[in-house]
């Protein structure tokens, strides 16, 4: 016997491993960007893998995984989705957190610039419209502009 062909028969009976192992790697990065994109492919990787195991060619193994991963992609992917918004809020973080909160105004606020505090700091503010805003003023985020707080009158 060849030694070509003895390690290519090594690698062939492995093949399992090579879509097991896939899927493993597209698992563990499913956990680091968390949009269900690459656990479904992750899911393609194991039909091929089980595609494999029933003995099918490798252009077989390949297209069963592909088309398993698109038809996760289109059905369960939406459905998981859909359930996961409907169970947990979606809690807006960071500057988008602070849009719709009221502040006190410090400094003047135009157009042009001012100073309000905003959850306990102080921001740069400026207003939407050409009206002042006096030093004491309670106003309302409108937007966050950068690092700027667009501000107006609280209602």
């Amino acid at each position: 016997m060849q030694p070509a062909a003895r390690s290519t028969k090594g690698v062939a009976r492995m093949g399992w491993l090579w879509w097991v192992g896939g899927a493993l790697v597209l698992g563990i990065l499913e956990m680091l960007s968390l949009d269900l994109v690459l656990i479904m492919l992750a899911g393609g990787a194991l039909a091929g893998a089980a595609a494999y195991g029933l003995g099918a060619p490798v252009w077989v193994q390949i297209v069963v995984a592909c088309v398993v991963a698109v038809i996760l992609l289109a059905t369960l992917r939406p459905w998981l989705l859909r359930h996961l918004k409907s169970r947990i809020p979606l809690e807006e973080t960071n500057a988008a957190a602070l849009v719709g909160r009221d502040a006190v105004v410090l400094s003047t606020v135009t157009l042009e610039g001012g100073r309000v505090k905003l959850a306990g700091e102080v921001w740069t503010a400026r207003t939407e419209t050409s009206e002042a805003l006096a030093p004491g003023v309670q106003v309302r985020v409108a937007r966050i502009d950068g690092a700027t707080a667009v501000v107006g009158p609280a209602a």
